[in-house]
């Protein structure tokens, strides 16, 4: 046979493998099926997480690559890899909002636990590692039968910097330190744990794999996730719509200073201890440069923080940069400035339609794509997309039986329980005794409403209740008005019927607040009062009331309720926010004293008066020559309608300290740069920048607190250790947190406690620079009422 004959022969035989493979298994099922898909090389166990990668991406035409480019990533058939959605929502249970989730196939809902922000009030990172795993058990059930990806955009880790804005309801609130710790606890348990948050977990669902000893790659297999979760929106991004100022345009212009202690903190916590394998960069620009094209900010994540993982941009974040914030003029300019800034994927099809110009222009290389193929592959990797059956793998087992378990709706009733803040008690009047009460009032439009009781990022609950409903068990007799016809309560037409309603019963609860007609995504707020004419709702039924009232307010942004503080014929007030599907349940036991309240607002309500601050101005910090007041507890120096933090108890807590040191002595060395000497000229007689203490870790000590219920009431309690820096220059911090618990004690019994202070971290404040310092002399240590003066030293 003539070598060219051979030639012919042996193109024949492949044309037939071909066609062979095309007709035995034309649509795979996952990556890497066997028999004939599974001989690449990515498809190898035995080989690094890179090198299965880069062997993936080499076999890759260009345009197959730019297919990769979206969050509705292309099948290649030729490759037996199916398409693969990379966007699906989990931000307090697996949402519906994402293309990656469905609800029609045999699961049909997921347990819905509180929206972020009354988790958050619960101040117990124990309780939010929980959550964080089971949502992440049920999503990676709901992939394993077909019904969501790997891949969740959630936590939202942005500060709740403006009470206007919509969607401060899905984040931990307005301090960087909490927000911070709730950003580690929900992606460690959503991602698995590090493989390590629960042994008997782990075991449970080991895969063959484990069982048969391969432990080939330990350091990347150390790496290996259930799904992978992202921390969003980086950053500087709390502004939906507001005036003329919209989230795609909005130029964000922030200072170093607040860069470095307020804005950055969440997501370098995210990354560095919470490991997260995503970071999505927002609409925003950040001083006149598009989030998504600002390659000192992602590069810092991958350089500085130790990022590994995949860069997503907000869905069709890429086209706002030329389209909206006309930061290029052409797209082909707005798709090479964010690959090159270090973006991987783009939510949207922007970069499937202007990449393969962009290169034919000169503008970008295939290698730029190479790099972004390779974060997304890694990923996908870590993930075991790449392993086969995943049915054989770690988490195959996981089911339908997984979903809505009685485990995990108990864990949805005890953050709504946890998350629940009582703001007034006067006189003691709850708890209720439900044993004299005969007869139950309940009015408002959210009183008798499910579809809003899990706020944004909502999916399908297992088993929801309204707060009426929840309420309705506990009484013989419960009657129900709306009074309003919605939350927007634009009449007051049905006031009558809800008036003579509270006027039958023994005792009367008036629900009113806020609901997602009221601040969602791409809606701010305008105002701070009760929407509408809700305030005058709550007042009427008080006054026609015999006894007085118990006002339950929801939503998550702040509210001006000083009328209701103010009002005697208003005993009580209690936020709920959002509360999930258990809400209705854990607001009953609250009121009938079956559980004591004990959360605390994470964040500032201010009086209708900050409306009048511009929602665009991002200073953090006070600036009496403008009249402008600063934001959230730390910089606040306005009245308050309830503090960050408040919240009361149907019992009475003291604290003592029993130890911590009154002096504390440092070192420092000065190998700083020339332009930091000139500073230290300036600042060495009251601070000492953070790059120059000797040994941060041996400065570190604790802080034992004891804590005494004197009620007679059993209860938890949340203990908040404040610090106080000396004001060595304008724009201190009023005071910072710097550490929280969330302990049991029994009536008129002692618990201890200990908190670890590491001086570098928590006493240190930013300057002007961007730079942190640790200021010199006096430092207050606060809890409660309780004051403790530290001297920081150099010698």
């Amino acid at each position: 046979m003539s070598r060219q004959h051979r030639s012919l022969f042996f193109l024949l035989q492949l044309l037939t493998l071909l066609i062979s493979i095309s007709s035995s298994n034309p649509n795979p099922q996952f990556p890497c099926e066997p028999p004939y898909f599974n001989s690449y090389p990515v498809c190898n166990t035995s080989l690094s997480i890179t090198d299965r990668a880069q062997s993936l991406i080499s076999l890759l035409t260009l345009r197959e690559k730019i297919q990769q480019l979206s969050n509705n990533a292309s099948g290649i058939p030729r490759l037996g890899i199916p398409p693969y959605e990379w966007w699906s929502e989990s931000l307090h249970g697996v949402a519906s909002n994402g293309p990656g989730v469905s609800f029609n196939g045999i699961v049909k809902a997921a347990t819905s636990f509180p929206q972020v922000l009354v988790m958050a009030a619960s101040f117990n990172r124990t309780l939010w590692f929980k959550i964080g795993l089971a949502v992440g058990v049920e999503a990676k059930a709901m992939y394993n039968v077909g019904q969501a990806g790997l891949t969740f955009w959630a936590p939202n880790i942005n500060i709740f910097r403006d009470p206007r804005w919509g969607r401060g309801q899905e984040t931990p609130g307005e301090d960087p330190m909490v927000v911070s710790a709730y950003a580690i606890e929900f992606v460690k348990g959503f991602q698995g744990g590090s493989w390590g948050g629960s042994g008997t977990f782990r075991d449970r669902f080991r895969g063959k794999r484990a069982l048969r000893g391969d432990n080939h790659d330990d350091d990347e297999r150390g790496d290996g996730l259930m799904n992978s979760a992202c921390c969003k929106h980086f950053i500087a991004y709390d502004l939906e719509k507001w005036e003329n100022f919209s989230r795609y345009s909005f130029n964000a212009v922030v200072t170093k200073q607040d860069m470095e202690d307020t804005y950055e903190p969440p997501f370098r916590s995210c990354i560095q201890q919470g490991k997260a394998s995503c970071l999505m960069c927002s609409y925003n620009a950040i001083n006149g440069v598009p989030a998504c094209a600002r390659g000192d900010l992602l590069q810092k994540a991958r350089n500085e923080w130790g990022f590994k993982g995949y860069i997503t941009s907000d869905c069709d974040a890429v086209a706002t940069v030329q389209e909206d914030q006309n930061y290029t003029r052409i797209p082909e300019d707005a798709v090479a400035d964010v690959l090159k800034a270090g973006m991987d994927i783009n939510c949207g099809s922007y970069l499937v339609r202007h990449t393969q110009t962009t290169i034919e222009q000169g503008k970008l290389q295939e290698m730029d794509i190479d790099r972004a193929l390779l974060n997304l592959f890694s990923v996908q990797l870590r993930l075991g997309l790449f392993d086969g059956d995943p049915r054989k793998g770690q988490f195959g087992k996981l089911g339908q039986q997984e979903i809505c378990t009685s485990q995990h709706k108990m864990l949805a009733l005890e953050a709504a329980r946890q998350g629940i803040v009582l703001l007034k008690n006067k006189k003691r009047f709850l708890p209720l005794n439900r044993n004299a009460v005969s007869s139950l009032a309940i009015i408002g439009p959210m009183a008798n409403n499910i579809s809003n009781m899990g706020g944004g990022y909502s999916g399908v609950p297992c088993d929801p209740k309204s707060l009426f409903e929840g309420l309705q068990g506990y009484v013989k007799q419960a009657s129900y008005a709306s009074g309003c016809s919605d939350v927007p309560c634009d009449s007051d037409a049905g006031f009558n019927e809800a008036i003579l309603t509270a006027k039958k019963a023994d005792f009367v609860i008036v629900i009113a607040g806020l609901d997602l007609s009221q601040e969602t995504e791409d809606h701010d707020r305008v105002s701070l009062l009760l929407p509408g004419k809700q305030m005058a709702l709550v007042s009427s039924i008080a006054a026609a009331s015999e006894k007085p009232i118990i006002l339950v307010l929801t939503g998550g942004g702040p509210l001006d309720v000083s009328f209701a503080e103010g009002d005697l014929k208003i005993a009580s007030i209690l936020w709920v926010g959002y509360p999930g599907e258990a809400g209705g349940k854990a607001l009953a036991e609250v009121i009938f004293g079956d559980y004591n309240p004990g959360g605390r607002l994470p964040m500032t309500w201010y009086p209708e008066s900050f409306t009048r601050i511009p929602m665009n101005d991002m200073d953090m910090r006070a600036d009496p020559f403008r009249g402008y007041p600063g934001r959230t507890y730390r910089f606040y120096t306005g009245k308050r309608v309830y503090g960050f933090g408040q919240g009361l108890s149907y019992t009475d807590f003291t604290y003592k300290f029993l130890f911590a040191p009154r002096k504390l002595s440092l070192s420092r060395s000065f190998t700083g740069t020339s332009s930091k000497n000139i500073l230290h000229q300036r600042q060495v007689l009251d601070s000492v920048h953070i790059d120059e203490v000797t040994s941060c870790d041996s400065l570190r000590f604790y802080v034992h607190i004891s804590v005494t219920n004197v009620g007679d009431m059993d209860g938890s309690h949340v203990v908040m250790l404040f610090s106080r820096a000396p004001k060595i220059f304008q724009g201190t911090p009023e005071k910072q947190l710097i550490a929280f618990d969330r302990i049991h004690t029994s009536s008129y019994r002692s618990t201890k406690t200990s908190i670890l202070v590491d001086p570098c971290n928590h006493l240190s404040i930013a300057n002007e620079h961007g730079e942190r310092i640790l200021p010199l002399g006096d430092h207050v240590l606060t809890l409660g009422d309780l004051e403790h003066s530290l001297s920081v030293e150099t010698y």
